[in-house]
């Protein structure tokens, strides 16, 4: 190689280098990771209003928002970054739940302190589920993850040891009623923001991109080099760690655990549809999401009543809204430039 072809050579590394570092402070600059910790401080210095009255309303809407955050967000490592649709997800919701409801009714340790290992045994379950049914793609791993619920409910409806269909009730707390929530909002508030800090820095690391690589085409992926086998086993497994965390904390909160509150399709069915509307694959989209339908859900239960007008109203607010955003809110807005800053997390 002559000095004038490696002076080019080198010229154009150092030109592509530039570019690239171009590129990157410019996203650093666009992205606001700073939002969600103002967000995180808002919510964690909301509770002082108990001192001006009673708000247990509102601590009600932003503990249960944030629980479907956990969840979501949870699944969207999954269903989002793994391009895996699975409607199965509630049953990690029930393990947790019934792991940490079980030894919290006969022991008296708290779910708050327990929700990681249920976690752990949640993404344990997870990992082998997955090492078997992420075999088979596209419809067939969907219906066989509603196999899973099925096969779940009638496990838990007919076994004795945990109540069976009536379920079990959990001692309740003593604290009194203007602070009874504030352990369980806390605890949902601050998983829900470690949930997506685990999101954004599984984006961004190389299990992330190999996650994006199968999603966009997996045959390609493997020929990459991928063992991909491994890494949609590892992302069923740690998307079903903070499905199971929520479960946990989330039968203590209600008191009781039963089969057909956990393992109702309806649970892993407001997971997809968070991630959808919000923005699959997206860090921000699976919270956006949960807000939106949350609230949607509570406007309409409050001006039309607990009945099918209801749903029929959510639905249409859906369906529009996807219509005009078919890559959910985050990802439409993205892919024309028009994302504010404040909803950049990624």
């Amino acid at each position: 190689m002559t000095t004038m072809a490696i002076q080019n050579s080198t010229e154009v590394l150092a030109a592509r280098k530039e570019h690239n570092e171009k590129i990157a402070a410019h996203t650093d600059k666009a992205r606001a990771t700073w939002f969600p910790w103002l967000l995180l401080g808002l919510f964690v210095a909301l509770p002082l209003l108990q001192f001006t009255g009673n708000y247990n309303y509102v601590i009600h809407m932003i503990l249960f928002t944030a629980c479907y955050a956990v969840m979501a967000s949870g699944w969207n490592i999954l269903g989002g970054f793994t391009g895996y649709i699975s409607l199965g997800h509630n049953v990690f919701f029930a393990v947790g739940a019934y792991f940490a409801g079980m030894i919290y009714a006969r022991m008296g340790i708290s779910t708050i302190i327990l929700a990681p290992i249920a976690g752990l045994l949640a993404a344990a379950l997870g990992f082998v589920i997955g090492k078997i049914t992420l075999k088979v793609r596209g419809p067939s791993f969907i219906i066989s993850s509603l196999a899973l619920v099925m096969i779940a409910r009638i496990l838990f409806d007919n076994w004795e040891f945990v109540g069976g269909a009536a379920g079990v009730a959990l001692p309740s707390t003593d604290l009194p009623v203007q602070w009874a929530k504030l352990p369980y909002y806390y605890a949902f508030v601050f998983m829900a923001a470690f949930t997506v800090w685990v999101s954004y820095k599984v984006k961004h690391s190389k299990f992330g991109m190999g996650l994006r690589a199968i999603a966009s085409d997996e045959i390609k992926a493997e020929s990459a080099g991928i063992d991909t086998r491994l890494y949609k086993a590892l992302a069923f497994a740690l998307s079903a760690f903070f499905v199971g965390m929520a479960g946990a904390v989330w039968g203590e909160y209600l008191t009781y655990i039963r089969p057909n509150i956990y393992l109702i399709i309806l649970v892993s069915v407001n997971m997809v549809l968070m991630c959808i509307l919000g923005g699959k694959g997206t860090v921000a989209g699976p919270v956006i999401g949960a807000i939106m339908i949350v609230a949607f859900n509570e406007f309409f239960v409050a001006t039309l009543g607990a009945s099918e007008l209801n749903i029929l109203a959510s639905g249409l607010v859906m369906a529009l809204a996807l219509i005009f955003f078919p890559l959910g809110i985050v990802g439409t807005l993205a892919k024309h430039n028009r994302l504010p800053r404040f909803l950049n997390w990624d």
